[in-house]
């Protein structure tokens, strides 16, 4: 007989989403379990955001040493230990998924470790534990997360074609590293690598990198990968591969070309073609829970699925799959669960991409703005005239900023440049509560700060700009 565990709330998956979901009904003054398959803290802290960017800053100090000389600072004998790189992310992920246990058990969350499935629309069976569990409960989070797609002619190894989490694993830093998929993982990890020292190949089936993003952002990406000797093939599939002699040589064949397919050599192939949702595991048809075709759940603002006692949140709810949504969803979710009003209602979420430099955005893009029937303004401002991306080194890009016409409401910024993750934290808080221009412009920011861009380049956007020539946009 299994062991029959009742709780107020079960949490199934303790990546973004779920733990703070746990959390936040734990607080909430709710009797929470959490299930996970592996480790505290999903995807994100285990094997993506926080890896991720943990390689890609210590790649970017490199890149800054090797570069110092126009500072006046001559670094000789540079030298990347890559196992020891390696050791230093691990434990900052360690630190943090560790922290995560911590939080939850301090909450006084109780953390089983297995699989769940469903039985009924009230019970799930853990499998994978050290005896059989059977979980009863009131109220159900699903949180599971999404899993990297694989591409036909390309299944993972793990060691020569991998995921994004077999490319956060390797022993050492490939020769040659072929990328196929132009989004922003495959740029990101690309990017790190090619300042570690790989020869870096991108093959991406549209006719832009970074598909979905402003084309303005993406030229400056672009124009920075050419520098590093990022080679970029649009418009172009990945046929298959084979070992020839030791490496690998990956078929390409770009779009109207009539002669037929060429050849990559490489000594390591990455696939970042896009994520799918973890639904397939959970039986969900047992609880009666409904999926779309492409399987994920739909949901309403509360989080509720067709079942109404069972929320889904984070990547499997649809939307952007993104560690900050789920936070929110999480919240929301366990909210309504414990009696309080609370919508997933958000003007905006930001989305940011780690590549050199950096691309944030928020809110709505121009085209997106006169789609909606909005005439506006457009302000944009670079960071070579800004004084603190002047004494940094690192002046590529700009803020740009949507307008309406007439209201002077802040409805969208992008920013590509340096810390553009941090700087578009105050856009989004513009873009939330309503902001005008006089908001943003009439605030102090200190000087000399990169934060100083973003007023700038919403004064431009009504002719208002102090630190450029500008105009009134048209």
């Amino acid at each position: 007989m299994p062991t029959i565990v009742k709780t107020e709330v079960l949490v199934i998956g303790a990546g973004p989403g779920g733990y703070v979901a746990a959390l936040r009904a734990a607080q909430l003054g709710k009797k929470v379990v959490v299930v996970e398959r592996d480790k505290p803290g999903g995807t994100c802290l285990n094997v993506g955001c926080i890896p991720s960017k943990a390689l890609i800053t210590a790649a970017k100090l490199v890149d800054k040493i090797r570069e110092a000389g126009e500072m006046g600072i001559t670094v000789e004998g540079l030298k990347v230990d890559f196992a020891r790189m390696q050791a230093w992310k691990e434990g900052v992920v360690g630190k943090l998924t560790g922290g995560v246990k911590q939080l939850l058990k301090a909450a006084g969350v109780t953390l089983v470790t297995g699989e769940a499935r469903f039985v009924s629309p009230r019970a799930v069976e853990v499998v994978g534990t050290t005896e059989p569990t059977r979980i009863e409960f009131d109220a159900c989070i699903v949180a599971t997360g999404s899993r990297p797609v694989q591409v036909p002619g390309f299944a993972f190894d793990g060691k020569r074609v991998v995921d994004s989490t077999g490319a956060l694993a390797f022993a050492k830093v490939p020769d040659r590293l072929c990328v196929i998929g132009g989004g922003y993982i495959g740029l990101e990890t690309g990017t790190a690598y090619a300042k570690l020292g790989s020869k870096i190949t991108v093959v991406e089936m549209t006719e832009h990198l970074l598909p979905g993003t402003d084309p303005d952002l993406v030229t400056i990406v672009e124009r920075k990968l050419k520098k590093k000797g990022v080679a970029v093939h649009l418009k172009t599939r990945a046929k298959g591969f084979e070992d020839a002699g030791g490496a690998l040589r990956v078929a390409i064949e770009a779009e109207g070309h009539a002669s037929g397919p060429s050849t990559v050599e490489c000594d390591a192939i990455l696939v970042t073609v896009g994520r799918a949702p973890v639904t397939d595991t959970l039986d969900l048809a047992r609880a009666g829970v409904k999926t779309d075709a492409k399987g994920f759940i739909p949901v309403d603002e509360a989080r509720r699925t067709n079942v109404p006692h069972i929320y889904a949140i984070g990547d499997i709810a649809g939307g952007p799959m993104l560690a900050h949504k789920a936070y929110r969803e999480g919240e929301v979710a366990a909210e309504v669960i414990a009696g309080k009003k609370s919508a997933f209602d958000p003007r905006c979420i930001p989305a940011v991409i780690f590549t050199d430099p950096e691309i944030a955005y928020a809110g709505l893009s121009e085209p997106e703005a006169r789609a909606a029937g909005r005439d506006v303004l457009i302000g944009k401002f670079a960071f070579s005239a800004n004084g603190r991306a002047l004494t940094a080194a690192e002046t590529d890009g700009f803020v740009k900023v949507v307008v309406g016409r007439e209201e002077h409401d802040i409805l969208g910024v992008a920013i590509v440049g340096p810390e553009a993750s941090d700087l578009i934290a105050e856009a989004c808080l513009a873009i939330e509560m309503g902001a005008l221009v006089p908001d943003v412009a009439l605030t102090i920011h200190a000087h000399p700060t990169l934060s100083e861009t973003v007023a700038e380049a919403v004064r431009a956007a009504v002719g208002e700009a102090l630190h450029a020539a500008a105009k009134p946009s048209r």
